[in-house]
């Protein structure tokens, strides 16, 4: 098989995955086998906010609905609907619309009648659009605390637990204010165990208010690889590993991964998680995708046989519009490439390449993907 055509078949094992976890379809599953609901406001915060709003507006298209999400994910398809209002705001670094738009969650779920249902979606990426601070602490502080936190490899759970000792709304605290009767929360993982208490901070999280709030998981990682694995029997091809062991440093993971897919009978490898990057002081263009793929490059340099593809399965990595990377035997300079992994420019130099992956928003967010073709 040539590289173009191992590309080609990873870009397609890649788009079944994300399809399988896409936020409307996840949505509309859920919805289908869950008991009776009618939903007096229906709120979605994350980066596949829109996705999931558009799943339960398909079941009441006359619901009022609140979306919050990343800067460039809202789409068109919500002027058919009204009643929808949409705020964005950044995101992995939160800003001034990421405060607004944690005043809009708190007001609008305390100005709920006694006898109101509201449908919560929660998707990876509602800590940083969504915030409530308390007056001791500021945004310019905030944004500080997250570059900290984002530059030092520490992984989302560490992020998240953090987030939680000093927001006035994650950990539960925006859900527990609810005064209505019924409160459902529907979450797409992007965290290791899928805990709806880590899962953008513990937005969605109704521990504390059990009486009347339920939540389930309504998409993961697993069910992303499940996918990818069954579009790859289609194709014809073997799966031999299938596992979600994708977290730690991207360097030690390179170093395991890397020999072992080079060494690895023909067929299709799969991982599943989210690693960590530490960044240098000032770094380049790049996310945690793009730089294990290129670090993964060294490992199978000059060989004619293996393609990988990392990349997040929102389709950004960092603060890029990227998704990862799509790597061959032919990626790797020792020189320029090595260079680029020190400044932490993995995107520049494999934009270079041509090897960037572009999906633009997949309206999902179950954490990142690794696909590796061995001939």
């Amino acid at each position: 098989m040539t590289a173009d055509n191992r590309k080609k078949q990873l870009g397609q094992l890649f788009d079944a995955a994300v399809l399988a976890v896409s936020g409307r379809q996840a949505v509309a599953n859920a919805i289908a086998v869950d008991a009776p609901f009618s939903p007096s406001l229906i709120i979605g915060v994350g980066k596949a906010a829109v996705g999931m709003t558009l799943g339960a507006l398909d079941k009441w298209p006359d619901c009022p609905a609140l979306v919050i999400t990343k800067y460039g994910h809202v789409t068109d398809e919500f002027d058919a609907f009204p009643g929808v209002r949409v705020m964005e705001a950044a995101h992995p670094v939160p800003d001034e619309n990421s405060l607004s738009a944690g005043k809009l969650l708190v007001d609008s779920i305390e100005a709920l009648p006694a006898d109101s249902d509201v449908l919560f979606l929660v998707s990876g990426g509602a800590s940083a659009l969504a915030e409530a601070l308390p007056s001791d602490v500021s945004l310019s502080a905030l944004k500080a605390m997250t570059d900290e936190m984002l530059a030092t490899g520490k992984t989302i759970d560490q992020i998240n637990a953090r987030r939680k000792g000093y927001s006035l709304i994650k950990g539960g605290k925006l859900i527990e204010r609810f005064p209505g009767r019924q409160i459902r929360v529907y979450a797409i993982s992007d965290v290791e165990g899928d805990s709806v208490a880590v899962i953008g901070s513990g937005l969605g999280d109704t521990n504390l208010l059990s009486d009347k709030g339920a939540s389930r998981i309504i998409a993961s990682n697993k069910i992303a690889r499940q996918a990818a694995a069954s579009k790859a029997e289609q194709l014809g091809l073997t799966v031999i590993e299938n596992s979600e062991t994708l977290y730690g440093d991207i360097y030690e993971l390179a170093d395991r991964l890397g020999p072992f897919i080079a060494n690895a009978l023909p067929g299709v490898y799969l991982f599943g998680g989210e690693p960590i990057v530490t960044l240098p002081e000032h770094p380049g263009r790049g996310g945690r995708n793009q730089s294990l793929a290129l670090a993964l490059s060294a490992h199978i340099a000059g060989r004619d046989d293996i393609s990988v593809l990392v990349a997040g399965t929102d389709g950004t990595d960092g603060p890029t519009s990227a998704a990862g990377g799509l790597i061959a035997g032919t990626t790797w300079s020792e020189t320029t490439a090595s260079d680029a992994l020190r400044r932490a420019d993995a995107g520049t130099y494999l934009e270079q390449c041509g090897e960037l992956l572009y999906t633009g928003p997949t309206n999902t967010n179950v954490m990142d993907l690794l696909i590796a073709i061995v001939d």
